[in-house]
């Protein structure tokens, strides 16, 4: 049986129509809508016992993935932008309190794989939702099922972990709007909760963290409290520099481009601490170089100031930031060159 989340049942008291949901014949408010669709309010996690497990987020491209798990923890390890397929790593979080610990899976987007890079962020997603012991998938707020969304449904039909769908950017719709969203998607699956959120301003993320503490098994933490992600430092940093390679680009450029950290060091100064940081953005064609650097370095050196300024904050240490810019035609299409670029199958076993 579903079970809507106690937010939604108790922000969205509103009155429904005849026959405008779930086919009902007369007007009543979402409590008696619920008590008719056989629709129970969520009970809070027992937060008596230590729990622990790892949590997938999974969706279509650019659906507010890495937002949402930045939100939750509290602290940017992710990178974001509005152009889709950002992440292409799985990348694994950590959320601790009294009650235990979520090990957050971030995973690339579910799209059609249009090159190898593309086939290996595909298959990191989709061999996660096998693996964890909750699966969080993310949507739009629509009643548009599309074809993205139908894979995604006939892949989670095989997965025996509990589901909860999590209907994000509901800050950009009225309230009423969810309820027709939520009749439409619950039609396709048997979720465990439905979860509506906003990653961007941190509505319901409380409410979604005590939600999967009531589906995470009783045992003992896999990382130590202080621990907030398992990605190296470096890879963070090389992150951080596509992040902002994506925001200053257009939209054929950031695909094809990939960050390598050639070397990273801290040494001592009259003013404190300095990283010297030197890395390469890697491109697939000359134009793209050329448009990379931009007229007299501007591109590349706004790139750069940009990812310093993040990067800092990283590091809590002031940052030395060197970039070059080299092509490596078709580096997507290249099982050695997409490992030695980070891309690597055999880190995506979780623990």
């Amino acid at each position: 049986m579903m079970i809507l989340s106690h937010y939604l049942y108790q922000q969205y008291k509103i009155t429904v129509k005849k026959n405008d949901f779930f086919g009902m014949e007369k007007s009543m408010n979402l409590d008696e809508m619920l008590a008719a669709s056989g629709i129970t309010g969520g009970a809070a996690a027992d937060g008596k016992n230590v729990k622990s497990g790892f949590v997938t987020l999974i969706g279509r491209p650019n659906v507010g993935k890495s937002t949402l798990m930045n939100r939750m923890i509290g602290q940017k390890i992710a990178i974001t932008s509005n152009k889709p397929q950002t992440t292409r790593n799985k990348i694994q979080t950590v959320f601790t309190d009294e009650r235990g610990q979520i090990v957050f899976v971030d995973t690339p987007g579910i799209h059609k794989a249009k090159n190898k890079l593309g086939e290996y962020m595909v298959g990191a997603a989709e061999k996660t939702i096998g693996e964890v012991d909750v699966v969080c998938w993310l949507v739009e707020p629509t009643t548009y099922i599309g074809a993205g969304e139908q894979h995604i449904i006939e892949r989670l039909k095989k997965v025996k972990a509990p589901i909860i769908l999590v209907i994000n950017k509901v800050d950009t719709i009225k309230k009423e709007e969810i309820l027709p969203v939520i009749d439409c998607y619950r039609k396709e699956l048997d979720f465990q909760e439905i979860i509506p959120v906003s990653a961007r301003s941190g509505a319901n993320v409380d409410e979604l963290i005590d939600t999967i503490y009531k589906y995470l098994p009783y045992g003992p933490m896999f990382y130590d409290e202080d621990t907030i992600t398992d990605q190296p430092m470096r890879q963070i940093v090389a992150e951080l520099i596509r992040e902002k390679a994506l925001h200053a680009l257009n939209e054929e450029i950031p695909h094809g481009i990939a960050v390598v950290i050639d070397s990273m060091k801290e040494r001592k100064s009259q003013k404190g601490i300095i990283t010297d940081i030197q890395a390469t953005i890697i491109c697939e064609r000359d134009s793209h170089k050329g448009i990379i650097i931009g007229k007299g370095g501007e591109m590349l050196k706004k790139i750069g100031a940009n990812a310093r300024y993040e990067i800092e904050k990283q590091l809590d240490t002031k940052v030395n930031l060197q970039l070059w810019v080299k092509v490596k035609k078709e580096w997507r299409d290249s099982d050695v060159l997409i490992k030695n670029f980070g891309y690597d199958k055999k880190k995506d076993d979780l623990g």
